[in-house]
C-alpha cells in the first residue's frame, strides 16, 4: 500500500495534457488577434523571439500608395489627393508655370498608364485598387490629369511584356500604335531605368535622392519609339537605346498601429529590423518615421554580398533596414542573425520567400498578399498582414510561456508534498497520512480544475516590458526548481502537522486523514492564488480577485471537497469522516499562513536579486 500511494503522489499525470491545452489556448488568443499559429511548438518560439525582419510595404506601412510628385526635364509637379481616388491636382512647383509643366507631363503619364497590368475600380466603400497597389496609384494619376485608360490602352494595345523581376528591377511592355509603329515603355527603379537609359550622373541622381529622403518611394519611367512593332520584346531591344521621362515619387504612409507596435518591440528589447526592395534613401526615411531608431543604420543588397558570411554575422544586428535587398539576401540575413544568438521571425510573402521562412525560427507569412508556398513554409500566417500582429503575437507567446511556468510551478509542488509526506511517514514508521484512494482523489479533482485554470491566465503587467528571455534556457529554472522543492516541503510540513496534531489527541486514522486532505487542498487553493504572479506580489486587490475561470474552480474544488467530507457515499467510498468547524478553521488559517510565508519568499528573492530571471 505505501509504494502505491508514493507513485500515485509522486507521477504529475496530467502535466502533459494541461501543457498542450496551454499551448491551444495560446493559439486560440492569437487567432483573435488576427495571426493564425500553424504550428503548435511556434506558440512557445514566439516568446523567445529577440529579432523580427518584417518586409515594409503593407507590413509597417498601408500599401496605400498615393502620386506625390512628378519630374520630368526642367518641371517638378506636385500632386495632390490621397487614396485610390482619381480626385486632385497638378501643380507645378518652384515658381514654374502650371500650362508648361503640364505640357510635359503626358508622355511620362502615358508610360505610366499603359506600362501596368492594374485598375481601379469604384463600390459603395469608394475607389480601390485591383491589381499592385503602385500600379493602381499610376492609374489614379493619369486620370487626375484626364486620361481615360480604357481609351489610351485600347489605342496602344499591348503586344508582348517583360514581366518585373528581382533580378533585373525593371518591367517593360511593348505597344503597337494605330498605324502599326512600336512602342516600348519602361518603368522601374530609378537606377535601373537611369542607366538602361543613359542617363546617369548628379542632376537626376540628386533628384532621387531628394525624393528618397522624404521617404517617397521612387520610380524611373523610360520609351523608345520603333518604325514598326515587332512580334517579341526582348532585352535587347530596351538596352539598345530607350529614352528617359522622368521620376516619379510615391508616398505610403507608415501604420499607426505599426509606430506603435515598434515602440513596444524596443521596449521589450526585440529589435526590428526592415527589409525592402525600396531605395535606401526612402527605406532609411520610412525606418526614422517608424522609430526603428533615431538614426537607423543601413545596408543595401549590394553591400551585402560584398560580405562574407562571419562579416554578415558581426554587422547584421547593428542594422535597423535593409535596402535593395532580394529573398536571397533574406535568407542571408536571417542566418548571420541566428549566428549572432538572435531568435528570429521572418515576414515573407512570395514564392522566393520560402527559404528565409524556413530558416527563421518562426516564419511569418501573409494572409492578403502571401502565396500558398510561403504559407507552407511558415509558423504563422498572418491574416491582416499588419506588423502590429505580429507584436501582439510575440506578446502571446510569452504569456503562454509564462502560463505553462505557473501549471508546472503548481503541479509539482502538489505532487511532491504529497509524495514527501508519504516518504517521510514510512521513514519514521508512522501509518500513512493519506490513503492511495485519497491521493488520487486530490490529483484528480485538483488536475481538472486547479492545475487547468492556470492556461486562461491573462497577461501579467509588464510582460512586454522585459527583454526577451533566453531560448536555450531549460523550463526548469534554478528558481523554479527552488519554488518546487521549498512549496513541496512546507505542504508536506503542513499535511503532518495536522495529521500527527489529529493522531496526538487520539482521533481516529480516518478523521486524520480526512485532515490531511483538506489540509492538502486548501494548500493548493491559497498556493494558486500565489503562483498567478511569479514577478509581482499576489496580496492585491486585482490578485484576490481572480478571474471569472479561478474563481470558478475554487468553487467547483470547494464544492467537491466538502461533498468528499459530509456526504455519505463520498465517506464510504474514501474513508472521511466530517471535520469539526474548529479544525476547519485551523486548516484554512495554516493555508492563509502559507500564502503569507511564500508572498514574503517572492518578496526576499526580488528584493536580493537570488535568481537572474527575477532580475530581467
Amino acid at each position: 500500500m505505501a509504494v502505491v500511494a508514493l507513485v500515485v503522489g509522486v507521477v504529475p499525470e496530467g502535466l502533459p495534457a494541461v501543457l498542450t491545452i496551454t499551448m491551444a489556448i495560446g493559439v486560440r488568443r492569437m487567432a483573435a488577434r488576427r495571426a493564425v499559429v500553424r504550428k503548435l511548438p511556434a506558440v512557445e518560439t514566439l516568446g523567445a523571439v529577440s529579432v523580427i525582419c518584417t518586409d515594409k510595404t503593407g507590413t509597417l506601412t498601408r500599401n496605400e500608395m498615393t502620386v506625390c510628385h512628378v519630374l520630368v526635364e526642367g518641371h517638378d509637379v506636385a500632386v495632390s489627393g490621397a487614396g485610390y481616388a482619381p480626385e486632385g491636382a497638378l501643380t507645378a512647383e518652384n515658381h514654374d508655370d502650371d500650362a508648361t509643366a503640364l505640357a510635359a507631363l503626358p508622355p511620362i503619364l502615358a508610360c505610366g498608364l499603359m506600362c501596368n497590368d492594374a485598375s481601379l475600380r469604384r463600390d459603395d466603400q469608394g475607389w480601390s485598387a485591383a491589381g499592385d497597389p503602385m500600379e493602381a496609384a499610376l492609374v489614379a494619376l493619369a486620370m487626375k490629369a484626364g486620361l481615360d485608360p480604357a481609351h489610351a490602352r485600347g489605342e496602344w494595345p499591348r503586344r508582348d511584356e517583360i514581366p518585373f523581376d528581382a533580378a533585373h528591377r525593371y518591367m517593360a511592355t511593348l505597344h503597337e500604335g494605330p498605324n502599326g509603329e512600336g512602342l516600348i515603355l519602361v518603368k522601374g527603379a530609378p537606377e535601373v531605368v537611369l542607366g538602361l537609359a543613359g542617363a546617369g550622373g548628379g542632376r537626376w541622381e540628386a533628384r532621387v535622392h531628394a525624393l528618397a529622403a522624404g521617404g517617397e518611394r521612387v520610380l524611373g519611367f523610360a520609351a523608345r519609339r520603333l518604325p514598326a512593332a515587332p512580334e517579341r520584346l526582348t532585352p535587347a531591344d530596351i538596352e539598345a537605346g530607350v529614352g528617359f521621362l522622368g521620376l516619379m515619387g510615391f508616398l505610403d504612409p507608415p501604420r499607426p498601429e505599426a509606430v506603435a507596435a515598434v515602440a513596444e518591440c524596443r521596449g521589450a528589447g526585440v529589435a526590428v529590423k526592415m527589409i525592402t526592395g525600396d531605395h535606401v534613401d526612402t527605406a532609411a526615411a520610412i525606418g526614422r518615421q517608424l522609430g526603428l531608431d533615431e538614426r537607423p543604420r543601413t545596408m543595401t543588397g549590394a553591400e551585402v554580398d560584398a560580405l562574407d558570411d562571419a562579416a554578415l554575422a558581426a554587422a547584421a544586428p547593428e542594422i535597423s533596414v535593409f535596402a535593395r535587398a532580394s529573398p536571397e539576401h533574406k535568407l542571408r540575413i536571417v542566418r548571420a542573425l541566428q549566428a549572432d544568438g538572435g531568435i528570429v521571425a521572418m515576414t515573407g510573402d512570395g514564392v522566393n520567400d520560402a527559404p528565409a521562412l524556413k530558416q527563421a525560427d518562426v516564419g511569418v507569412a501573409m494572409g492578403h498578399k502571401g502565396t500558398e508556398a510561403a504559407r507552407e513554409a511558415s509558423e504563422m500566417v498572418l491574416l491582416d498582414d499588419n506588423f502590429a500582429s505580429i507584436v501582439a503575437a510575440v506578446a502571446e507567446g510569452r504569456t503562454v510561456y509564462d502560463n505553462i511556468r505557473k501549471v508546472i510551478s503548481w503541479t509539482l509542488p502538489t505532487n511532491g508534498g504529497e509524495a514527501l509526506a508519504v516518504v517521510v511517514a514510512i521513514l519514521a514508521g508512522f501509518a500513512l497520512p493519506m490513503s492511495p484512494t485519497q491521493i488520487l482523489w486530490v490529483n484528480l479533482v485538483l488536475t481538472v480544475t486547479l492545475g487547468l485554470v492556470l492556461a486562461f491566465e491573462p497577461p501579467e503587467p509588464g510582460v512586454m516590458d522585459r527583454p526577451p528571455r533566453d531560448a536555450r534556457a531549460p523550463l526548469l529554472s534554478p528558481f523554479l526548481v527552488w519554488r518546487v522543492i521549498v512549496v513541496s516541503c512546507l505542504m508536506a510540513a503542513a499535511a503532518l502537522f495536522v495529521f500527527w496534531l489529529s493522531q496526538g489527541r487520539g482521533d481516529e486514522i480516518a478523521y486524520a486523514r480526512t485532515l490531511v486532505v483538506n489540509m492538502v487542498v486548501t494548500a493548493e487553493i491559497f498556493y494558486l492564488f500565489n503562483v498567478r504572479y511569479l514577478r509581482m506580489r499576489s496580496l492585491t486587490w486585482r490578485g484576490a480577485l481572480g478571474t471569472p475561470a479561478v474563481l470558478a474552480a475554487v468553487a467547483c474544488v470547494v464544492a467537491a471537497q466538502i461533498a468528499f467530507t459530509y456526504a455519505p457515499v463520498m465517506q464510504a467510498l474514501f474513508d472521511t469522516r466530517p471535520v469539526a468547524l474548529a479544525d476547519g478553521a485551523m486548516v484554512l488559517a495554516i493555508g492563509a499562513g502559507l500564502m503569507l510565508l511564500l508572498e514574503v519568499e517572492k518578496l526576499a528573492m526580488r528584493r536580493f536579486g537570488l535568481f537572474r530571471e527575477l532580475r530581467a
